[in-house]
């Protein structure tokens, strides 16, 4: 009795999970779409990384440099006129952050710098007050701080090490903004979410979501599916923007993409997306390796005679070929497929050609991408 309860209490267990696992491609809106007015804006500005220990811009090499620290010594009040500086404790750097949508000011970003001139390291280093400017010329944050550097480099008398770069590095915080973004969130009329993975089954989807909630709650329909990547949501009269989005994304939606393989050359990664399909093709591979070596052999005169030494040239060749197994694929799901491709025994630089030549020959259901 205590096996049987046992049994029935784990079926139920199991049961009760499996009713709680949410459906395959199932996700919330604000893990599949970006609402179109919080996309973060990119920032620039040029500045000066101090306190470098000899690391820094060779002034003659890097004239912008020199100018750069006149410049700022005058704004500072002291004359730099009749003098020659030859130290290298400084460098110039371009400053670049993400002002996050809906920034206001007093609000910290992390800073980008990296070097311009002809430093060799920017570890140790400090960013002067540097402003960061939009693509409209207006100045939105300012960034001062300490430089940090993942790289190093280690020299001695014979030999180097590098490991990462040193020339570029983070200031964690080390912007302030300054200015709001002139548009505010509260001030439209309506919103416009865009798909990270733009497809015209899920945009239709999410409108349908959207107006079912929509239907319930206000009492019609509000969204509307522009193309594959955009889906526009009217505001509803008597509602709050804000609640509004904040209901809209955590709606869970049916998320749907096109059959996708994804080959990386270079590192042999092979991605198969879930509904690759393979029509039934027979595939034969083999691999033929050629060996080339020599062997010459040194042929000696014979005794007193007036013949020279002379190499005599021995070459070998062999020729293998392994492998040449033919095997059907079918592939009328991805694990038959992944099967398919182990069974034939193949290393992933001869399962990616196999792929290659199975989408020539029109037999692979999905679009093949290489990087």
């Amino acid at each position: 009795m205590k096996m049987l309860a046992c049994k029935w209490f784990l079926s139920l267990a199991v049961a009760f999970s499996m009713a709680l696992t949410p459906a395959f491609g199932a996700s919330r809106i604000k893990d599949v779409a970006s609402l179109q007015a919080g996309r973060d804006n990119q920032l620039i500005g040029y500045g000066l990384v101090v306190g470098l220990q000899g690391t820094g811009d060779s002034l003659r090499s890097s004239p912008f440099t020199d100018q750069s620290i006149r410049a700022m010594l005058q704004n500072l009040g002291i004359s730099t006129q009749g003098g020659e500086s030859r130290t290298r404790n400084v460098a110039a750097v371009l400053v670049t952050a993400n002002l996050p949508p809906f920034a206001s000011p007093g609000s910290r970003v992390d800073v980008t710098v990296g070097s311009l001139g002809d430093s060799t390291s920017l570890r140790g280093g400090t960013l002067v007050m540097t402003s960061l400017s939009g693509a409209d010329g207006q100045i939105y944050a300012v960034a001062q701080g300490s430089v940090v550097v993942t790289g190093f480099n280690a020299q001695g008398d014979a030999a180097t090490l590098n490991q990462g770069v040193t020339t570029s590095g983070r200031v964690p915080n080390g912007a302030i903004i300054e200015r709001e973004l002139p548009s505010k969130f509260k001030d439209g009329f309506n919103l416009v979410l865009q798909l990270r993975n733009p497809d015209f089954s899920t945009a239709v989807g999410m409108a349908a979501a959207i107006n079912k909630y929509a239907a319930q709650q206000y009492g019609g329909r509000i969204a509307e599916a522009r193309d594959s990547q955009a889906v526009l949501v009217e505001k509803p009269k008597m509602a709050d923007l804000a609640r509004l989005m904040a209901d809209i994304e955590n709606i869970v939606i049916e998320t749907d993409v096109p059959a996708r393989v994804v080959i990386n050359e270079r590192t042999g990664t092979i991605v198969i997306g879930q509904d690759v399909r393979v029509n039934e093709v027979a595939v034969s591979y083999g691999t033929l390796t050629v060996e080339v070596s020599e062997t010459p052999t040194v042929v000696q005169p014979l005794p007193f005679s007036r013949g020279q030494t002379v190499m005599e040239p021995n070459t070998t060749i062999n020729a293998q070929s392994d492998g040449g197994t033919v095997a059907i694929l079918n592939g009328s799901s991805l694990r038959s497929l992944v099967a398919g491709l182990n069974n034939i025994g193949v290393k992933p630089d001869g399962i990616i050609a196999i792929l290659q030549s199975i989408k020539t020959a029109g037999a692979l259901q999905a679009e093949l991408v290489l990087q």
